[in-house]
């Protein structure tokens, strides 16, 4: 199956924002504020919610050290499975299983998006897939540009990696401490899925377009 580029959950997701009735705004704010931006975007999708009950929650220092770290993929999977979110059917996880297994979780609200989560020592990665290296017509700009924009994702980086099919591709990734709880875990991947979206807006202009498949003739 050929694996389809973070352009093509943009896409999906626009489309799924625009069917709940949501605008997009433009602003322009201090690259410090980007996080707190973020936070404040979700909120005000939510609808009935009123202004002056909007907050911001301090992520830094929310670690709970005296957790236990997670040592098994399958433990982190059955903790996340109890999150309102998974019941509710906004996160989709599943176990891929391998001498390495991790999670593969898909998010409905980002277009089905794929986020990857593993377990590497005393961290845990969750990662996503950008676009494969070949689709970049201008690398130097590009790679400058992601630079620039580090400040906006203070809690993601994007890297250049091999891939298991041959060739290089871009991700995005973030890491956590094991002993995280659930809730910091999945608020991770939603800011990362949030992430993708928003670098593929902002560096789309150097990618080829992916050639889109043509209507099937009745």
């Amino acid at each position: 199956m050929e694996q389809k580029t973070s352009a093509h959950y943009q896409r999906l997701h626009r489309q799924r924002l625009r069917e709940q009735g949501l605008v997009k705004k433009e602003v322009w704010i201090l690259p410090e504020y980007g996080a707190a931006l973020q936070q404040l975007e979700k909120q005000m999708r939510v609808s009935g919610l009123q202004p002056d009950s909007m907050v911001l929650i301090h992520k830094e220092g929310s670690m709970d050290n005296s957790r236990q770290a997670y040592r098994d993929i399958h433990a982190l999977a059955g903790d996340l499975q109890q999150s309102t979110l998974v019941q509710g059917g906004r996160l989709h996880i599943e176990v891929l299983e391998g001498a390495d297994a991790s999670l593969l979780i898909s998010l409905p609200e980002f277009g089905d998006l794929p986020v990857h989560v593993a377990l590497s020592g005393d961290q845990l990665v969750v990662e996503a897939f950008l676009w494969p290296a070949d689709q970049v017509h201008d690398r130097a700009g590009l790679n400058e540009q992601m630079l620039r924009l580090q400040k906006l994702f203070p809690f993601t980086t994007m890297a250049l990696e091999p891939q298991a099919h041959g060739g290089e591709g871009y991700v995005m990734f973030a890491a956590l401490h094991a002993s995280s709880s659930e809730g910091d875990i999945i608020s991770e991947i939603l800011t990362l899925a949030d992430s993708v979206i928003q670098a593929t807006e902002a560096l789309a202009h150097y990618l080829t377009p992916a050639p889109v498949p043509a209507p099937v003739q009745a």
